[in-house]
């Protein structure tokens, strides 16, 4: 039984022998070096971000297949010689894409298109080093928060799956009467680039909040509008993945006209592929290979998201948080600037500098929608003196 407790005794003194309560479970925990973590995967997502464009520019001058050998760790170093330059010229030569497309080049324009593809597989290389790097110091000095180990991990995977999946890409385009690679291998390629991307994302702005101030956020989420935008994120990364199909077979050069597709709602012969033999492939192949049927796909696709963009941005601006109105106003400038982007592109026959303009444009949709997500899973609460809330 607690001892009587004096007359003058002030409010609010506590008995020196009593113990101060402790915090919840969440607050003992090792919260690990999450700001230093943060700023590492930040500098991982610029990187990668960097490689997505430097593979778009690989891609519009095609350069992929100018290096015939996957050598990741010996292929670090480029050619130290005029010998060790025309042996990988020679190796070029082989390629059905020299003999049916650069036939006659000289070694000088080989040079040109090697250092793009050498670049984009060093800047991989660089990536992969300063996951390593990264992860085995957090790991070795105790310094990953609890429940984060497996989450960096799966970067890494993924990061050596995509390498993986890089050379099984240019593998496509050596053999045969190929020319450039598999579109359905390069929308492989992509598709997981934006995967790791926006995990990255996802990470870096869980990390900018402790657990416990995620555990409260959470209890204020707003889940009709997190449901909206898990979809919009799904559907923009259709979206992405059908702009590969795109980029694979050029497709975006064939029908530089909009709203029309040279004249036309719908391509004419959109399901024919010629098999090299005056007949057709399978219609299947269509969805793949025929520019005109992908890029009506592509276009179709497109109105459908920025439809389905108003309906989630109407939703967002309805959100009783400042923060989350900002975000998802975010996404609808940037959806309207790509739209514009992709009209360019288009009407431009996908001109170099537009093209990638494009591609980067969907980089940072992409993040912006991840990021407006989060709010939706994690408001954050403003002040009510200051009109935020």
């Amino acid at each position: 039984m607690a001892g009587k407790r004096s007359i003058f005794e002030e409010v609010g003194t506590a008995p020196q022998d009593k113990p101060l309560p402790a915090g919840g479970m969440i607050d003992t925990r090792p919260r690990g070096a999450r700001g230093a973590i943060r700023v590492w995967l930040m500098v991982l997502f610029a990187m990668v971000m960097v490689m997505i464009a430097v593979g778009g520019l690989t891609r519009l001058t095609d350069s992929g297949l100018s290096i015939t050998e996957w050598r990741p760790v010996t292929g670090a170093l480029p050619p130290m010689s005029d010998a060790a330059w025309q042996e990988e010229f020679d190796k070029y030569r082989l390629i059905p894409q020299y003999e049916l497309v650069n036939k006659g080049m000289s070694l000088e324009e080989f040079k040109f298109i090697y250092w793009w593809e050498w670049g984009h597989r060093q800047l991989g290389r660089a990536i992969g080093l300063v996951w390593g790097l990264g992860f085995l110091f957090f790991w070795a000095t105790k310094r990953i928060p609890t429940g984060w180990t497996g989450r960096l991990l799966l970067l890494g995977g993924l990061g050596g799956l995509q390498g993986a999946i890089g050379w099984w890409m240019v593998a496509s385009g050596l053999t045969g009467q190929m020319t450039a690679v598999a579109s359905y291998r390069l929308a492989t390629h992509l598709g997981l680039a934006f995967i790791i991307l926006g995990l990255i994302a996802w990470y870096v702005n869980l990390l900018g909040r402790s657990e416990a101030e995620l555990l409260q956020a959470r209890r204020g989420r707003e889940a009709k509008l997190f449901s909206l935008s898990t979809g919009l994120m799904h559907f923009a990364f259709l979206q992405i993945v059908l702009g590969a199909l795109v980029a694979g077979i050029d497709a975006g050069r064939a029908f530089p006209t909009w709203p029309d597709m040279n004249g036309q709602f719908f391509p004419a012969d959109a399901f024919y592929v010629p098999d090299g033999q005056g007949g057709s492939l399978p219609i299947w192949h269509a969805f793949f290979e025929n520019p005109g049927l992908v890029q009506f796909m592509h276009r179709m696709s497109g109105y459908a998201l920025f439809a389905f963009a108003i309906v989630v941005w109407l939703r967002g601006r309805k959100s009783a948080h400042a923060t989350t109105r900002s975000a998802f106003n975010m996404v609808m400038l940037m959806m309207v600037a790509q739209m514009g982007l992709g009209i360019a592109a288009v009407v431009t026959a996908a001109h170099l500098h537009v093209a990638i303009s494009h591609q980067v444009g969907a980089v940072l949709l992409w993040v912006l929608i991840i990021r407006a997500r989060h709010f939706a899973q994690y408001p954050l609460a403003g002040s009510i003196a200051k009109g935020t809330a």
